[in-house]
């Protein structure tokens, strides 16, 4: 599995549309719409790095109103959140 955050700048009268048309895609699993330097980050978990760069060079490029886009990878993550959450159903 590959994670990665994607920060995004996006034209400002189009921010809210270009967020709906991201959680859209299969693979991003959460968008945020935030203060500071960018606009909106989305959290990517794909199978592969060639899912990701499809995701990111085909799907995303054909999204009108994204100006600029930096691509994170994570290599690890500290987070208690998803165990939490299974613990919280009964696994």
């Amino acid at each position: 599995m590959v994670t990665s955050i994607i920060l995004i700048n996006a034209e400002r009268n189009k921010i809210n549309p270009v967020a709906e048309q991201l959680q859209a895609i299969a693979g991003i699993s959460e968008v945020y719409s935030v203060s500071g330097k960018y606009d909106l980050i989305a959290i990517v978990r794909v199978k592969t790095n060639d899912d990701l760069a499809n995701l990111v060079t085909k799907q995303m490029l054909a999204i009108d109103g994204i100006v600029k886009t930096e691509t994170m990878l994570a290599f690890q993550a500290f987070s208690r959140h998803d165990l939490e959450a299974m613990f919280a159903v009964g696994m």
